[in-house]
């Protein structure tokens, strides 16, 4: 038999100690994977806009992901159209609402806050509660947080992020614009709520109009031609992305662009702003407080 020289016998051992730590190594990594048993699930309606969507919805999540590091955050987009956009035109592949949650539960999530990006609680936001209504019985503390848009609070908060914002602007020569989706359900009166906010804090240079409801861009021209004396108009949206209505309905070159409608009205300079709400720290911090409710109920 042979003998098993020095060299040879600490080569086996170092061997033996790689592959031990290795195996530690791995059980470990498994048992952080399998320990984190709580998810914050992120749900927008998502954009095909690439560059918005990495600093208003990606700021959102990371601002989300930085507050709350015992959880894990995941994405869900609530439009199948923009879904399937990124998913043949860039190889993105983003979950739909359904998929989000039925991997949440395959990888052994026992506590879901599920944080929507929305608005405000129209028709998506129902549809979200809707569908976290039928998954209840498979999680065993499952949560869904408020809007942007829900207290008084929200209200006065959004209020002064988006005049913080665009503070450079309102010099009493300029009105400046908000431009918000609009929808045919109750929560439109949003809107008329957030003028009056901004009316009654002082901010007598904004206005809020929608793309797709009232406040119309027609209501907007004829309160700001009543008040007078304006040389410019600024205009921003009041969505979380600066996707396509803000590009296109806002910003664009069509002739029933806002911008356009308003040089049709007689306003020389209009200035366009393609930022969304949801790259505002002010605004992603709103969402984290919201995150932070959600969580004390469970």
């Amino acid at each position: 038999m042979k003998k098993i020289t020095f060299a040879k016998k600490s080569f086996f051992a170092a061997s033996l100690l790689a592959i031990s730590a290795g195996i530690l190594g791995c059980s470990k990594n498994n048992g952080s994977v399998s320990a984190n048993t709580k998810e914050i699930l992120v749900v927008s309606f998502g954009t095909s806009y690439n560059n918005s969507r990495s600093i208003t919805i990606g700021g959102i999540e990371s601002s989300i992901k930085e507050a709350f590091p015992d959880y894990n955050v995941e994405r869900a987009f609530t439009a199948d159209t923009i879904i399937n956009i990124l998913n043949e035109r860039d190889g993105i592949k983003i979950d739909n609402v359904n998929q989000a949650l039925d991997k949440a539960i395959a990888k052994g999530v026992k506590t879901l806050v599920v944080q929507p990006t929305h608005l405000m609680s129209g028709f998506e936001y129902t549809d979200l509660k809707n569908t976290l209504d039928t998954y209840k019985g498979k999680f065993e503390k499952i949560v869904l947080s408020k809007p942007l848009l829900t207290d008084d609070s929200d209200y006065t908060a959004v209020a002064k992020a988006i005049t913080n914002r665009t503070a450079k602007y309102d010099d009493g020569k300029t009105a400046i614009c908000f431009m918000g989706h609009g929808t045919e359900a109750d929560s439109n009166s949003d809107y008329a709520k957030m003028q009056e906010v901004l009316t009654s804090m002082g901010f007598e240079n904004y206005y809020v109009g929608t793309v797709e409801a009232t406040p119309s861009v027609d209501d907007l021209i004829t309160a700001i031609s009543k008040k007078g004396g304006y040389e410019r108009i600024v205009l921003k949206p009041l969505m979380v992305v600066a996707g396509d209505h803000a590009n296109n309905d806002m910003a664009g070159d069509d002739d029933d662009s806002w911008k356009n409608t308003f040089l049709s009205a007689g306003y020389k300079t209009v200035v366009s702003i393609l930022e969304g709400l949801g790259q505002d720290n002010e605004i992603q911090q709103i969402y984290v407080d919201h995150v932070k409710a959600a969580i004390s109920t469970l």
